[in-house]
């Protein structure tokens, strides 16, 4: 059985909550930044005073209004800064913080709220508000409903100025390590969502041993990031935590359609992303030379890119690869670290495999992407490369305080500092996942290399056996078919059948760039999954994926949809994983096409 264990850099410290994280910054540096927020047509500083200030205040609101110690309080917001507010100030008071997607729908909503028992709840928008009131009456605990866009946040603080400071320091002292900080449900590709219950522990002492192990990301003087993936994922959590305990700067930007201008007017020293984004940034570039005539000279950059990163990992690169990397780095690279703002030097990937020739890309451009691993279960990260330990593929190695071992099935198993305290009303899946050592299943088949590296291969769960007794992870084709800029989604089959398929779907915004490109006439969805020419294309980016597979695993036959997977019909997760129970059974007849 293949095991590595990393010890603690950071001793916990039992007594500790993550609102000491806050009261330490203000104390020892109340005139430092610790938060960018939106203002006109720029950025506000916000000291680690004021935003203490901030915090006490809606806390003081939250224990007026029935608040307390031990008491559910639901957040549904999109990425800014009032949810980092909101989400301290519910434990300034004691309580424990309820996230919910601003996409759920009211059933997911009453779901959620009820299981968790909560009695107050924080939403965005109107629109939000609607959600929560058509399921209100199925709430019999729900007692407080707050709405952002009406001015609620400052009525709650102006409701708490006769609550006296020393009861908030009072509530706040009520939690230690062990007590429960969040309730995170789990996005249910699998079934109902369940709450994963992470305590103040789980976060310090894995955000004090994150820093430790990485501080060349997060603990140079001008360390800062912009947050855009969605705050009620713990992926995005997280860093909002390890942002505060290590004094880096945080800024929010809510909607992705303004993350280009957001990132070039915060200019974040390091960002985190799911591979997708990365992906797209890539397309984007690949379609863009494309369409202006220099399709060869972003192939070659992209080559030299690549050849270049995996040079550093084997001697260092020759000087004519040297010398054709320097001319590059002004022509091509330079303006893609732009698009990130100018300043990344470091990237952190999580949420699903990245792929391997995307990694060694973005290195040889200068943005060395950290590719990490974990699960809500483990508070986000289990594993991730570090700078100075870097192997593109794997994602790295153990965070201190936390081990890794490969069970006989191959399953990743993980035991340490953030591994959740169970699930919510839920002791027989906790016993489930769970063992009496301490050892959380992940449900991931991967391995562990001689040198520590943790390679993840697939889901358990996912893995397609053929007619003729193969097994086939799926997310290895998946992740380079997506690679591909015209495709957008893709789902591979063929379990108990003769072979492998697929099912594309088209990345409409990229479709109509390439169309143009090569001098077709502008055509839909429905009329580019027919048309020759992009079928030819998609059989192109087949081919590419089936070149790391063996013939049995290969796909042999795709089918492009007419139409999109979304989060909105339910197809993908918030963070976009694909649903593929549900994908599987909305496209039955269309995968029965592909064996006719």
């Amino acid at each position: 059985m293949q095991e590595i264990s990393i010890a603690p850099l950071v001793a916990a410290v039992p007594d500790d909550n993550l609102t000491d994280l806050v009261v330490r910054n203000a104390e020892t540096s109340p005139d430092g930044i610790g938060f960018s927020r939106p203002s006109g047509d720029g950025w506000e500083d916000v000291t680690w005073g004021t935003f203490r200030d901030e915090v006490v205040a809606v806390a003081r609101g939250l224990v007026a209004s029935g608040v307390g110690p031990g008491t559910r309080v639901g957040l549904m917001c999109k990425t800014r800064y009032e949810w980092t507010v909101f989400d301290f100030a519910v434990w300034f008071a004691g309580a424990v913080t309820v996230p919910v997607y601003e996409t759920s729908a009211p059933e997911q909503v009453q779901w959620i709220l009820s299981d968790s028992g909560a009695s107050g709840i924080l939403v965005e928008t109107p629109e939000h508000l609607a959600t929560v009131k058509e399921v209100e009456g199925l709430l019999p605990a729900l007692v407080n409903v707050w709405c952002l866009d009406h001015g609620d946040l400052e009525r709650l603080a102006t409701l708490g100025e006769d609550v006296p400071p020393g009861e908030i320091e009072r509530t706040r002292r009520t939690a230690t390590g062990d007590s429960p900080a969040t309730l995170i449900y789990t996005s249910g590709t699998t079934g109902r969502p369940k709450g994963c219950c992470l305590s103040h522990g789980n976060f310090i002492d894995l955000s004090r041993n994150t820093e430790a192990a990485l501080p060349d990301v997060f603990c140079r003087p001008d360390a800062s990031t912009l947050l855009f993936l969605p705050l009620a994922h713990v992926f995005a959590r997280f860093i909002q935590v390890l942002c505060v305990a290590a004094k880096a700067r945080l800024g929010h930007s809510p909607d992705v359609k303004n993350l280009v201008e957001d990132l070039g007017a915060f200019r974040p020293t390091f960002v985190l992303a799911v591979p997708r984004v990365f992906e797209k940034i890539y397309n984007s570039a690949a379609v863009t030379a494309d369409a202006s005539g220099r399709r060869r000279v972003f192939e070659l950059a992209a080559t030299t890119a690549v050849e270049y990163s995996r040079a550093l990992d084997t001697g260092g690169p020759p000087f004519l690869l040297r010398a054709r990397h320097l001319v590059f780095d002004r022509l091509v690279y330079s303006t893609l670290r732009t698009r990130l703002g100018g300043q990344v030097q470091y990237a952190v990937s999580g949420g699903a495999p990245l792929g391997e020739d995307l990694g060694h890309f973005f290195r040889g451009i200068g943005v060395t992407i950290l590719e990490g691993w974990g699960l809500t279960e483990t508070t986000a990260p289990a594993a991730v490369n570090r700078p100075g330990a870097i192997r593109i593929g794997s994602v790295g190695k153990p965070l201190p305080g936390v081990a890794v071992r490969v069970a006989d099935d191959g399953e990743l198993l993980v035991r340490g500092v953030n591994i959740m305290t169970g699930y919510h009303n839920n002791p027989e899946a906790t016993k489930e996942a769970m063992d009496d050592g301490g050892w959380l299943s992940t449900g991931d088949l991967g391995r562990i290399d001689d040198d520590g590296f943790v390679t993840v291969t697939g889901r358990k769960k996912e893995i397609i056996v053929t007619a003729g007794g193969k097994n086939v992870a799926p997310a290895q084709l998946e992740d380079r078919l997506r690679a591909h800029p015209l495709v957008s989604q893709c789902i591979v089959v063929g379990d108990q059948r003769p072979f492998v398929a697929c099912l594309v779907t088209l990345d409409e915004e990229m479709l109509h760039t390439w169309l143009t490109t090569h001098n077709r006439p502008s055509l839909d969805l429905t009329a580019a999954a027919s048309d020759p020419l992009v079928r030819a294309e998609v059989q192109d980016a087949v081919t590419q994926a089936n070149a790391v597979v063996s013939r049995a695993e290969s796909i042999r036959k795709f089918l492009i949809l007419e139409t999109d997977f979304t989060e909105e019909h339910g197809h993908l997760t918030p963070k976009g994983s694909l649903r593929r129970k549900v994908v599987l059974k909305e496209f039955t007849e269309r995968i029965e096409e592909l064996y006719r």
